[in-house]
């Protein structure tokens, strides 16, 4: 009997042990989304000039996530209600592809995220101050505790809005879908620029916005050789904005951007290539002073449009430390000429700039810089004869592709030996 009574006692502690255990873990897991919650509340609340909440945080232990609802921020003295960020659902997630190989780093997925830029809420400076980088950098770890990887963005919204013209400037890229892979160097880490950036969206009037390119976010200063096109635009949708800021409107026509860019320890070179085709001006609802102006302006728009093409462009050469970018004012003129007189520029990207074309080494003469553009181009044109089976089917039954390829190039790199020669060296 004695004994018995003893295991009695035993045996309530070995099953009363577990179960406060498993109690604890499920007190513990429910309240986990509010304390994280709390605290990313008071991540945001610690920017100095601004204020935010989230509204609800999902979390899923079993794959090792979390989603956060309702994201805002907003300057605490902004004249609107508008938010400057609204982040209706983020996951945040650690990436198992390459916890395989031996990283532990994030992976983040952005549903329908919206960056309003409202030019006269940002213009305010706050009793607090303003947040600089180190403050964004704290917050963003805060938030995220792993190195982001891999980053993706889809339907998302990014607007420029000036409410002090009349009518207000509403400028604006929809529908973004957006994917950043390899950030923190995780695979290829032989590559100069291991990271690929790939991004799409409509624009105002319509226009088809892409971006494509390659960057390293591994250094302070980021390096990176992008190119973006904005094509198809209907301009009369930025009458608005080239009412307030030139006095002109558009009756019809179609607008579109190209522009190249590379930047290498800190120092950029690129260009920016506005096009506008079949476009008329309109002046009814002017008074007499501005149907004079668009009537002048519609003179040299007469002189500078290429008949054959009936398109006004121009390109824009970008060069600089980051400190102190510059834009050639002569060869914008220039260029505007040889568009109209001489030869019409194409509506796309040129490809006629290289991560290579950035590098401002003092000891590199003008023969070494086109020596390592030529073997980029080389290594590029073996990338993609190499890149996939449809790729490789279509060069072996259409022969064009190299002829065509090859042209291009050495019409690149023609006009990128002409721009050297008539420029000192940096």
């Amino acid at each position: 009997m004695t004994e018995r009574k003893k295991r009695k006692p035993y045996k309530k502690k070995r099953y009363t042990i577990p179960i406060i255990i498993l109690l604890l873990l499920i007190a513990g897991r429910l309240y986990l989304p509010i304390y994280a919650k709390n605290y990313i509340n008071e991540v945001l609340a610690d920017i100095p000039g601004y204020y935010g909440q989230v509204s609800d945080i999902d979390i899923s232990l079993w794959r090792g996530a979390y989603v956060i609802n309702g994201m805002y921020l907003n300057k605490v003295d902004a004249g609107t209600q508008v938010p400057f960020l609204n982040f209706p659902k983020n996951d945040i997630s650690v990436e198992w592809k390459s916890l395989l190989k031996g990283k532990i780093v994030a992976e983040v997925v952005m549903m329908s995220p919206e960056i309003i830029y409202v030019l006269e809420d940002q213009k305010t400076t706050p009793a607090e101050g303003e947040a600089d980088i180190d403050d964004w950098t704290k917050a963003l770890t805060d938030i995220v505790p792993l190195e982001i990887n891999h980053f993706e963005v889809h339907d998302g919204t990014f607007a420029y809005v000036v409410l002090e013209s009349d009518p207000n400037i509403d400028l604006q890229i929809n529908k973004i879908q957006l994917t950043a892979d390899n950030l923190r160097n995780v695979v290829e880490k032989e590559r100069i620029l291991p990271s690929p950036v790939k991004a799409t969206g409509v624009s105002i009037g319509n226009g088809n916005v892409s971006l494509d390119g390659n960057i390293n976010l591994i250094k302070e200063i980021p390096d990176m050789d992008i190119a973006f096109s904005l094509e198809d635009a209907d301009v009369t949708a930025i009458n608005n904005f080239t009412r307030h800021y030139a006095g002109i409107d558009f009756k019809e026509g179609t607008m579109g951007v190209y522009s190249e860019i590379a930047i290498a320890d800190g120092y950029m070179k690129g260009y920016m290539k506005p096009l506008l085709t079949n476009s008329k001006l309109i002046g009814k609802e002017d008074g007499f002073l501005g149907v004079l102006w668009e009537g002048f302006v519609g003179f040299f728009k007469f002189i500078l449009k290429n008949q054959g093409t009936d398109t006004i462009a121009t390109r824009v050469p970008i060069e600089g430390d980051l400190n102190n970018v510059q834009a050639g004012v002569w060869p914008t003129v220039f260029n505007i000429f040889e568009n109209a007189w001489i030869s019409a520029f194409k509506g796309e990207v040129d490809n006629d700039i290289d991560f290579e074309d950035a590098f401002n080494d003092p000891n590199l003469t003008r023969e070494e810089k086109r020596e390592l553009r030529k073997k980029r181009r080389e290594q590029r044109r073996a990338e993609r004869k190499a890149d996939t089976t449809d790729g490789f089917f279509k060069r072996l039954f259409d022969g064009n592709e190299d002829e065509e390829e090859n042209d291009t190039l050495k019409e690149g790199e023609q006009k990128q030996e002409n721009t050297d020669e008539t420029k000192p060296e940096h």
